[in-house]
């Protein structure tokens, strides 16, 4: 007579954890090798943050009446740079998505053995390989000019970029899937709500002296928390609960993207 053997359940769990990190690093190896192929792009990548700081950067200076040194600015400024890069990058995620459709990519990636979050979160990742590359150079070329590194702070806030990055390429994913038929579709809803999300986040702009519609638009927007975040971390705060309400902001959007994500990507398998 056979027994049944039931495994540990704790086993299955730390199986299952290790199986999620591993093919979340497949896939996101796997979109990263179109990029290390086309280094162009990834060089091109690394200079654009430059240009933002070196054109606006004087222009946010100015507009502060010159009350603020400089390096006051980029310690505010610099943050910010690198969350819109991030911000642009994990928002067209899906974008990527839309030619595997077309190739019936996506379709051979659904039947593989490959745990499903870790399709959202591997291609969400992927971004912020060369958000990585672009925080040193910025941060080595604006160290001359008065922007103060402190190491831990600024390690942390790139952790929590990508979190936040983890939910919106998730989110991204979702919107691909949902407009697969109309592909069009996409950029305009991309656009429509990035440059909202982006204004209302004080990434450009301090919004202290906005009309107060605009401030009460900022209290909603998970951004604005995980930027006020960023300013504190990369100023070497670690323990301001600003910071709290930032991590607190991004696993919000972590958890409402991949929830939303995964339902996607199951109604595209069916």
């Amino acid at each position: 007579m056979s027994t049944l053997t039931i495994a540990n359940p704790a086993a299955l769990a730390d199986s299952g954890g290790r199986n999620l990190v591993r093919d979340t690093g497949i896939v996101m190896m796997r979109e990263l090798r179109p990029v290390l192929r086309n280094p162009f792009s990834l060089l091109f990548g690394m200079i654009q943050p430059l240009v933002f700081l070196g054109l606006f950067g004087p222009l946010l200076a100015g507009s502060l009446g010159g009350s603020a040194d400089l390096g006051g600015v980029w310690q505010w400024f610099v943050p910010s740079i690198l969350g819109m890069t991030a911000l642009f990058g994990t928002s067209t995620t899906g974008a990527n998505l839309l030619f595997e459709f077309q190739t019936g990519a996506h379709e051979r990636m659904l039947v593989t053995p490959l745990a499903r979050p870790a399709l959202l979160v591997g291609r969400a990742l992927k971004e912020m390989v060369p958000l990585a590359g672009q925080a040193v150079v910025v941060v080595a070329v604006m160290l001359p000019f008065g922007f103060e590194l402190h190491l831990r702070g600024a390690l942390v806030g790139m952790a929590l970029l990508a979190v936040f990055g983890v939910g919106l390429g998730a989110l991204s994913y979702a919107l691909a899937v949902a407009v697969r038929k109309a592909d069009w579709m996409f950029w305009m809803v991309q656009q429509t709500f990035l440059f909202p999300l982006m204004i209302l986040s004080g990434m450009l702009l301090p919004l202290e002296s906005g009309p107060g519609w605009m401030q009460a638009l900022a209290r909603a927007n998970p951004l604005a928390y995980v930027l006020d975040a960023e300013r504190a971390l990369f100023a070497g705060d670690l323990t301001s609960s600003t910071v709290g309400w930032g991590f607190a902001a991004a696993a919000a959007t972590a958890a409402v993207g991949l929830t939303v994500g995964i339902r996607m990507m199951q109604r595209s398998a069916d």
